[in-house]
């Protein structure tokens, strides 16, 4: 029985599509980006597959003293809460790029992109429900795109929110973090945790995979906007407030006076910058505001609008 023209024309155009949806899925290690916020042709793959860089899913942590292994100089995300401190060394989270850790009643996500220098807590429960992160092998913008184990659907660390998937369109909550060396860090809180080596995987810890990264101009994968204001790796404290953000270059707080008062978004912070990488943003009466270190390019391509501190005002 020989099918109608129109049906046979029909379903060779739905075989084509469905074919076409899976080569796309398959370019995008398995995602589906049919629904997608950001322009397809602009995520990319960074080379490993999903979950080829493998997020820590069940943390282990030591005291102090027990980090030999630690060197004073050695950079950690620092992130407290009810009176936990704990340190998360980028020489750790390099080969991770995702802790998904927990305080209390608090299920956050501890996010390191190496390609911008982006270290940022986000808050794992959204909308009343805690979600576990994963890493996809996509980037955006030159940045790391998570998703989440419970619908899929993928995260951009700079954009703050979902970008694809059931979960699109959801905004990331920011949390507090502090940037600074092992020796800062330690100093201030000799009580801390420090996430632990034995991750479940076998790296090198000890082996730097981006030598030389920081200090070179270039940068590895296309972005849309850039400023040569500053070298495009300099570090710059982003903080969020309301809807105004604003970014502190290392090289312009290290030419004024700290504890720095500045205002922001109808309210009064101050930003502590001390030798080394220790920066911080508190309220005047010292509680954390929202927060984070960034390289100045991978900011400025997601916000080229941001204000941006100088040492002139």
């Amino acid at each position: 029985m020989r099918l109608p023209l129109v049906i046979l024309l029909f379903v060779l155009l739905t075989v084509s599509a469905w074919a076409q949806a899976g080569s796309q899925v398959s370019q995008y290690n398995g995602f589906d980006l049919s629904n997608s916020l950001i322009p397809k042709d602009d995520i990319l793959s960074g080379g490993p597959p999903k979950d080829g860089i493998p997020a820590i899913l069940s943390p282990k942590f030591e005291k102090a003293k027990e980090a030999k292994w630690l060197n004073d100089d050695d950079l950690v995300s620092g992130f407290t809460y009810n009176g936990v401190k704990r340190a998360y060394p980028l020489k750790t989270l390099v080969w991770h790029e995702a802790v998904n850790d927990k305080i209390g009643d608090l299920p956050f996500l501890v996010s390191y992109c190496p390609l911008c220098g982006s270290t940022v807590v986000f808050n794992r429960s959204i909308k009343g429900k805690e979600y576990t992160f994963g890493i996809s092998g996509l980037l955006y913008q030159s940045d790391v795109l998570f998703y989440d184990r419970e619908t899929d659907s993928l995260w951009s660390q700079l954009e703050m929110k979902s970008v694809s998937g059931k979960m699109a369109g959801t905004n990331f909550n920011v949390l507090p973090s502090t940037l600074a060396t092992w020796k800062e860090w330690r100093e201030k809180y000799p009580d801390t945790l420090v996430l632990s080596r034995d991750t479940g995987f076998l790296r090198d810890y000890d082996r730097q995979p981006y030598l030389g990264y920081e200090e070179s101009r270039s940068i590895m994968f296309p972005i849309k906007n850039k400023n040569d204001k500053f070298h495009p790796k300099e570090k710059v404290l982003v903080v969020l407030s309301g809807d105004s953000a604003k970014a502190y270059p290392f090289s312009e707080l290290q030419k004024v006076k700290t504890p720095l008062k500045d205002r922001l978004g109808g309210r009064d912070i101050v930003i502590e910058f001390k030798d080394g990488d220790y920066v911080t943003a508190t309220s005047v009466s010292g509680n954390p505001v929202d927060s984070f270190v960034s390289y100045w390019f991978a900011w400025f391509t997601f916000r080229p609008d941001t204000l941006v501190f100088t040492s002139s005002e």
